[in-house]
């Protein structure tokens, strides 16, 4: 995906969290983030914006503590989190193909890195605010679900952080099921009990496989739905669910 495509599901996915956010109310329980209420989500995933952007737009080259959100609460706090998003768009939409920022996973440039890493957790908590609301989410597109799948492996579960561990080698492969007439997406996960090693395809056997349509695989790796299909050894799903979380 192209950065543009990338700042268009930002934008649109931030919305809709607003949007899901007033609906439900700040004091509705966020039933994917157990203990959280709508104010939680909209105080984390707006600081995180402000946080994001000020990166980019201020080039700092080094890791920065996430600021505090302010004490707001009720239809305050939704006007903040719009703006934060608005902010955050902006700042991505203006900056400069060559802007020089830290980053904290491989990318082709740092503002694809943000453009990527903003839209994936802005859809993510999107999901969050609709189901504090309750009614259908919105529909997330098979190509966009298959490219977070991709960051959330590749990315975060690729490096020294993942508690994705086994005592000893099991291989667990991802299969992302596109549109009827289209190709799977497929990784293949290598576990011991050091960093997961990941690898695009699905070249030979794996003791366990998870699969299901993309967007629903998306949500469940992130784990906020259950898993559409496991087969093999469900034991590798039970341990992707209680040590993937990311913090």
């Amino acid at each position: 995906m192209e950065i543009a495509e990338f700042l268009s599901a930002l934008d649109r996915e931030g919305r809709l969290l607003a949007r899901a956010a007033d609906e439900a109310g700040t004091g509705a329980a966020v039933p994917s983030c157990p203990g959280w209420r709508v104010r939680d989500l909209l105080r984390h995933t707006g600081a995180v914006h402000r946080w994001a952007a000020a990166f980019v737009a201020d080039g700092h080259t080094a890791p920065r503590p996430l600021g505090d959100p302010p004490e707001l609460d009720g239809a305050a706090l939704v006007d903040w989190y719009r703006d934060s998003h608005r902010r955050l768009v902006a700042t991505l939409a203006g900056a400069p193909a060559d802007v020089v920022c830290w980053t904290f996973q491989p990318a082709p440039s740092p503002l694809a890195f943000w453009a990527r890493r903003q839209a994936h957790e802005t859809a993510v908590h999107r999901f969050d605010a609709e189901g504090a609301r309750g009614g259908d989410p919105a529909a997330l597109g098979s190509g966009f679900a298959a490219d977070g799948i991709d960051e959330l492996l590749r990315g975060f579960h690729a490096g020294s952080r993942s508690r994705v561990r086994t005592s000893g080698p099991r291989v667990l492969r991802v299969r992302a099921t596109g549109p009827v007439d289209g190709p799977d997406a497929v990784w293949t996960v290598r576990l011991s009990d050091g960093p997961p090693v990941v690898e695009p395809g699905g070249d030979g056997t794996a003791d366990a496989e998870l699969s299901g349509p993309a967007d629903r695989l998306y949500l469940a790796l992130w784990n906020r739905v259950p898993v559409p299909e496991v087969t093999g050894d469900a034991a590798l799903a039970v341990l992707w669910r209680r040590t993937s979380a990311i913090t």
